[in-house]
């Protein structure tokens, strides 16, 4: 999905993007995930627990919600959140969901939000 800007549904995607953002938490995991192995390998998560490379595939949803301290569901719901947004990208493996960084999309972002303001 790429992000223009000018037409109704860009100022819609815009403004998704900025609700997606506008919660703390939110915000903070989306930062935690621009560098997963530094924020998700301590004692509490570590990284070497991991089912699959968390740069590559993801971060696993129990690690996040470990790192947290919030119930599942609530943090499921951050991150779907997210993923609607276009940030984050949802990786299965196995009976887990993984989730990293879309760095394409929040470049789409950025850049139309320099055009829009």
């Amino acid at each position: 999905m790429t992000m223009r800007t000018g037409s109704q549904a860009d100022v819609e995607q815009l403004l998704d993007v900025f609700k997606a953002l506008a919660n703390p938490v939110r915000l903070q995991v989306l930062q935690w995930l621009r560098e997963p192995e530094r924020h998700f390998s301590n004692r509490q998560s570590p990284v070497e627990r991991a089912i699959a490379d968390p740069v590559e595939v993801g971060v696993c949803v129990s690690h996040i919600q470990e790192k947290l301290g919030l119930a599942q569901s609530t943090v499921s719901a951050y991150m779907a959140a997210l993923q609607r947004a276009g940030l984050v990208q949802a990786t299965r493996v196995g009976k887990w969901t993984h989730y990293k960084r879309d760095e394409a999309r929040i470049a789409e972002f950025v850049a139309a939000l320099g055009h829009s303001l």
